[in-house]
C-alpha cells in the first residue's frame, strides 16, 4: 500500500491490489478491503510493521428475495490466465428437506485440476448463501483444498443446514473428480456431442420428468431400471448421461463403469442446461458464451 513516495500510502476503491488467489494486479472496488486497507496504512504509520496480503473480491447482493454471491476468481478470469482449472456446479438444499422451508442454492466452484485447490465461487439462493459463500471464502484465504472441505466440521440442526452441508457437498463432488471416481462434461459440450454417432446420450431422470422436457439426441432409461435394461446399451460407445441436478448421473455413471462402459456426467444435470436455454435444445445458430452462460450478439 505504500506508493513510491514512502511518506504516501495508497488505499480505497481506486487502487491497483494484489489478486489473493492469482497474485495478478487487479482492482477491487469494495468497502471490506478498502477498510482493512485503512488499519494497516494506520499502522505502519505508527511505526507497527503491517502487510496487506490480497483481495479476492468476495462480495454479496440482494436481488428481491434472492442471495447472489461470489469470492476468488470466476471461470473468466481462470481461462484468460491459461490456469489448469475445473469447475463443478451443485445443488444442494439450505437446510435438511424434511423441515419446512428449504430451497436450492446453486454453487458454481473452480478449483485446481492437480491439487484440489479451491479458486473461486459463484452462488445463488435464498436463506443461507451468504452462509456459505463466507465459508468458501474463508476457505479460499486458507487455501483449502476439495478434501479439506469434505472435512469441515459446521454446524448442523434441520433448520439450519444438512448433515452433509452443501460446502461438504462441492468438497465431495469435486474429490470424486479429481479421483477418477466420475468424469464430467459440461453444457457447452453438448451441441457437439449431439453431431456424434460413435456415442450414447443417456438421460437417467424418470419417464415423466423425460417427458416434461429433455436434452434433444438423449434416450431415456431412468436410473432404478439401468441395471435391468442395461444390455440395450452399447459397450463400445461412451455414455454421456444426465438427470436433473448430477446425483443420478453420478450414480449411473458409477454403474456403467462397473459394467466397463466409458460414462460421463453432466454437471448441474438438466436443471442448469435448462436454466440456460429454456428450451430442450438450443435454437440452431446461437452460440452460448461459456463464461456469461448468455447468447453471444451479432
Amino acid at each position: 500500500l505504500q506508493t513510491s513516495d514512502p511518506d504516501i500510502y495508497a488505499a480505497g476503491d481506486a487502487i491497483e491490489v494484489t489478486d489473493f488467489v492469482t497474485g495478478e494486479p487487479v482492482m477491487v472496488p469494495l468497502a471490506g478491503p478498502a477498510n482493512k486497507q485503512g488499519r494497516i496504512i494506520a499502522d505502519n504509520i505508527c511505526g507497527i510493521p503491517s502487510m496487506y496480503g490480497g483481495a479476492q473480491g468476495s462480495s454479496v447482493i440482494k436481488v428481491f428475495d434472492m442471495t447472489v454471491a461470489a469470492t476468488g476468481i470466476n471461470e473468466k478470469t481462470a481461462k484468460r490466465l491459461n490456469l489448469n482449472y475445473e469447475k463443478a456446479f451443485t445443488y444442494s438444499a439450505n437446510h435438511a428437506t424434511y423441515y419446512p422451508g428449504a430451497t436450492n442454492i446453486s454453487i458454481k466452484t473452480i478449483f485446481d485440476k492437480v491439487n484440489g485447490r479451491i479458486l473461486g465461487a459463484q452462488l445463488v439462493g435464498y436463506e443461507g448463501t451468504d452462509k456459505r459463500a463466507d465459508i468458501l471464502a474463508t476457505a479460499i484465504r486458507a487455501k483449502m483444498t476439495a478434501k479439506d472441505l469434505t472435512e469441515l466440521e459446521l454446524c448442523y440442526a434441520p433448520p439450519y443446514s444438512s448433515a452433509k452441508d452443501p460446502v461438504n457437498m462441492i468438497g465431495y463432488v469435486i474429490e470424486n473428480i479429481l479421483e477418477g471416481k466420475e468424469k464430467v462434461y459440461h453444457w457447452h459440450d453438448i451441441e457437439a456431442l449431439q453431431a456424434r454417432k460413435d456415442i450414447t446420450l443417456l438421460d437417467t431422470r424418470t419417464e415423466e420428468e423425460y417427458s416434461r422436457g429433455h436434452i434433444e439426441g438423449y434416450i431415456n432409461i431412468p436410473l432404478d431400471s439401468l441395471r435391468q435394461r442395461i444390455g440395450e446399451l452399447n459397450k463400445g460407445k461412451p455414455v454421456y448421461l444426465t438427470c436433473q441436478v448430477g446425483l443420478r448421473g453420478y450414480l449411473a455413471a458409477r454403474i456403467l463403469m462397473q459394467h466397463g462402459f466409458d460414462s460421463y456426467n453432466l454437471s448441474g444435470g438438466y436443471r442448469l442446461y435448462n436454466s440456460i436455454f429454456r428450451v430442450s435444445s438450443p435454437k440452431t445458430g446461437v452460440k452460448i458464451n461459456t463464461e456469461t452462460q448468455k447468447p453471444e450478439k451479432g
